[in-house]
């Protein structure tokens, strides 16, 4: 079991080298691939030392699985010739997401969709995956309407540069090099990625058109602001659901309790509720601040919790992996 990981020296690839030890993927053989500066730095991957190696020499040694954490462009050139020379490769860039013959996977909720024929999978955005994982029982018990978000997000999300530039700016630092157009420590940017026509940014579109996509419904109607904010650790989301049945709150709860992959944080009485530094390297989603909307009927509001970089990116990758493995798709 031969595993490429692309990107190996970003801040995703990282997490997912930590992610593949701690839950110890079977590997026989480990190749960290990343751009011709960092060719020949050395990797320490369970006490060994691995050297990074460049796209093609990766794509000679024909890996059984590539993780991929390059960026768009990177991946719409490489992974299909991973792909040729049958490896599967599993992507985390925006590139394959919305490609109508490739999967949007996320294991909890649509792993089943998976077969021996999928070559390039796609890793949903950070944003959609934690959410997705709330709604998906929700909607299966009560059949979701409408979904309005509005998002907190980690300034890990943009990558090293932005922590980079809180960092300097929480020490005074304030000429140095710039992740974003403003200062991000003590303040709020609502904005992330791009401006479309619609005045929506591409992260916002993201969600909509992920969620429908991973959720296999395009009925559900989904509205999004993203938000940086000046945190590390996960990213949070107000989360407002209209559903199509009433419901029960003590039910709803009951729902998340079972759901494979969710921790229900809601003990009002005693100030609990999901936080991002308590989310920081945890694999889980968090729901909390479970409540009726008391505007409008059958609708709820929650707040989910992820560390971005794990089950947002890192993990949600590796788990594709172990499901393919478990059900002898590689």
């Amino acid at each position: 079991m031969k595993i490429a990981v692309v990107g190996a020296t970003g801040l995703v690839g990282t997490v997912m080298l930590k992610v593949l030890e701690e839950r110890n993927f079977p590997l026989t053989e480990l190749i960290p691939v990343a751009s011709e500066k960092s060719v020949g730095k050395e990797i320490t991957f369970k006490g060994k030392q691995f050297k990074v190696v460049n796209m093609e020499t990766a794509i000679a040694m024909k890996p059984d699985v590539a993780l991929f954490s390059a960026g768009g462009s990177t991946s719409l050139k490489y992974a299909p010739l991973f792909a040729e020379a049958g490896t599967t490769v599993i992507d985390n860039s925006s590139a394959w997401r919305m490609d109508p013959s490739k999967k949007l996977i996320v294991p909890e909720v649509n792993a089943y969709e998976l077969s021996i024929d999928d070559k390039i999978i796609a890793n949903p955005n950070c944003s959609t995956i934690q959410m997705v994982v709330a709604l998906k029982p929700l909607h299966d018990k009560y059949k979701i309407k409408r979904v309005v978000v509005s998002t907190y997000q980690s300034v890990t999300g943009t990558g090293v540069k932005a922590v980079e530039q809180m960092m300097n700016e929480r020490n005074g630092i304030m000429d140095g090099a710039m992740a974003y157009p403003y200062q991000i420590d003590l303040n709020v940017i609502p904005q992330i990625d791009v401006f479309e026509e619609n005045g929506y940014t591409k992260e916002e579109m993201k969600m909509i058109k992920e969620t429908r996509k991973i959720m296999g419904d395009d009925s559900i109607s989904v509205t999004a602001t993203t938000v940086r904010i000046p945190v590390m650790g996960g990213h949070s989301e107000s989360v407002n659901i209209e559903f199509a049945n009433d419901f029960d709150l003590a039910d709803v709860r009951a729902v998340l309790e079972k759901t494979e992959g969710i921790i229900v944080v809601d003990d009002i009485a005693n100030l609990k509720y999901p936080m991002p530094k308590d989310a920081h390297e945890k694999d889980e989603v968090f729901v909390g601040r479970i409540r009726r909307d008391e505007s409008l009927p059958n609708t709820l509001n929650m707040w989910i919790v992820a560390d971005n970089l794990r089950k947002g990116a890192a993990t949600n990758a590796v788990q594709i992996a172990e499901f393919l493995l478990r059900k002898e798709l590689i």
